[in-house]
């Protein structure tokens, strides 16, 4: 019986392997090159997540009026208290992480990890000396790193990624945000919030440019930023970039693949003191012998089978399977679960049809299932169901009017097919319809279930209730 476990990478894909490995009874070691937690908690969803939590904090305290609540002087961000309670958090996090594999009994080894055979890793430690180590079964979770724009190349300095951002030392005066994807549309809010002028670039012709979110969501999203005076150019990419004593000049225009106008109007030329370039991520598995250990490659993308088998005894997930796969750190972690559990004589698999996504902007953005266009490729009569939030007594009490719920379902059954919100704690009200869809429930179902009261939820019992016509929340069908 295979008991010896490696894991490569101890990001939310690879930790979790680890700890589902050792929760089997296997002999787990898990490699990582830096620190335990990988780019979620060091790079990507936390620290992220504690600085939307200072801007936050900062919007309410230049709402306190609106809630009668007087306050002296103008509040403003201290970006190094700001910095220093983001490190705080994942320093406690990334110990807490130790402590957890430590009482799972998973061995954590810090080093580089180069694939010898497909049962055989050797590790280069920080320090340069190298070790073999054997297993019965290895897992790889090595995840991804920020991709660069040809022209845009990160310096660190002028031209930044999403890794740059969360250790500035100042907030720019002005910045250009190269992607207005969800982690392009996330730090266009900190940022702006923090007092930066913040201008979006988009390639294409709406902001969070994904397939499976309803394209409604975006132009209320744009709607919302330009209320915050960001500055938003879709249809458009950086053609050229000068660098200059006092920042940079980038020359936007229409992307290659639309066609040109009848007369082309001038270039335009946008001025910041930096970049931001936010354009995806790319697998990480460079440097690591996949290929010669026998693993089929896919423009740097591991494949695997739907047991997510990459070659006997191998698995892979998270980041590295590349973009045909939703790129989240819950995926991932779904992923690491049923990988540990097939390498280890179980058969899992991963239901990629309900995989719930949240873009934490202001306000919160959250998706699950198809969108309309989606539905209607895939052959099924599906129609729309909607209600705004401001409807709702909460939401005027929280001071959050803006956004919509919004339910896709087929016409006849009435079955939910997906669920596209925009509102306050849309990123928590999303599992419900998350469990709606796994368990094939109805906007019936979702109707007749009672929402307590007052609470942001109601928006989407109203929005299954104007499903069948029965939503007294809001005006008479027509």
């Amino acid at each position: 019986m295979a008991n010896r476990v490696i894991v490569v990478g101890a990001g939310p894909g690879g930790y979790v392997a680890a700890l589902k490995a050792a929760s089997l009874g296997a002999e787990v070691k898990l490699i990582e090159q830096a620190e335990a937690g990988g780019t979620c908690l060091h790079w990507g969803c936390i620290p992220t997540k504690a600085l939307r939590a200072s801007a936050m904090a900062l919007d309410q305290a230049r709402r306190l009026e609106e809630y009668g609540i007087q306050a002296g002087g103008e509040p403003r961000a201290n970006l190094s208290a700001v910095m220093a309670r983001k490190d705080k958090i994942v320093a406690t996090q990334t110990t807490g992480l130790g402590r957890l594999l430590a009482a799972w009994g998973v061995e954590l080894v810090t080093g580089r990890a180069r694939l010898l055979e497909p049962d055989r890793v050797e590790v280069t430690s920080p320090e340069g000396g190298a070790q073999a180590l054997d297993c019965d079964r290895l897992i790889l979770a090595p995840g991804s790193s920020p991709a660069d724009l040809p022209g845009l190349e990160r310096d660190g300095e002028v031209v930044l990624n999403s890794d740059d951002a969360l250790h500035l030392s100042e907030v720019p005066a002005s910045l250009i945000i190269v992607g207005g994807g969800v982690i392009g549309c996330e730090l266009a809010y900190i940022l702006s919030t923090f007092g930066c002028a913040v201008t979006v670039v988009e390639a294409l012709d709406r902001l969070l440019p994904i397939p499976s979110l309803d394209p409604e969501i975006s132009k209320l999203l744009l709607r919302e930023m330009k209320k915050r005076k960001i500055a938003v150019h879709t249809n458009k990419v950086v053609s050229r970039l000068e660098r200059g004593a006092d920042g940079v000049t980038a020359v936007l225009e229409p992307p290659p693949w639309l066609e040109p106008p009848a007369k082309p109007g001038k270039p335009l030329e946008l001025k910041a003191a930096k970049v931001l370039v936010s354009v995806g991520r790319r697998p990480a598995g460079g440097g690591m012998g996949l290929a010669e250990a026998g693993l089929v490659l896919d423009q740097g993308a591991v494949r695997v089978d739907d047991h997510l088998a990459a070659a006997p005894g191998v698995y892979a997930v998270g980041d590295v399977l590349g973009p045909g796969r939703p790129l989240l750190a819950h995926m991932a972690s779904a992923e690491g679960k049923a990988a540990a559990a097939n390498a280890l004589g179980q058969v899992a698999e991963v239901d990629y049809r309900v995989v719930p996504a949240v873009a934490f902007t202001a306000p919160e953005v959250a998706w699950v299932g198809l969108s309309l266009e989606q539905a209607l490729e895939q052959g099924l009569e599906a129609e729309t169901s909607s209600f705004l939030p401001r409807g709702l007594g909460m939401a005027q009490a929280l001071g959050e009017l803006s956004g919509v719920m919004k339910l896709i379902h087929e016409k006849n059954s009435g079955k939910l097919l997906g669920a596209h919100l925009m509102g306050a704690h849309a990123g928590e009200m999303v599992h419900e319809c998350a469990l709606a869809l796994k368990l094939g429930s109805t906007v019936s179902d979702m109707a007749h279930t009672i929402h307590a009261h007052p609470t942001m939820s109601e928006a989407l019992a109203e929005a299954a209730d104007a499903a069948l016509g029965q939503c007294l929340h809001g005006p008479p069908p027509k």
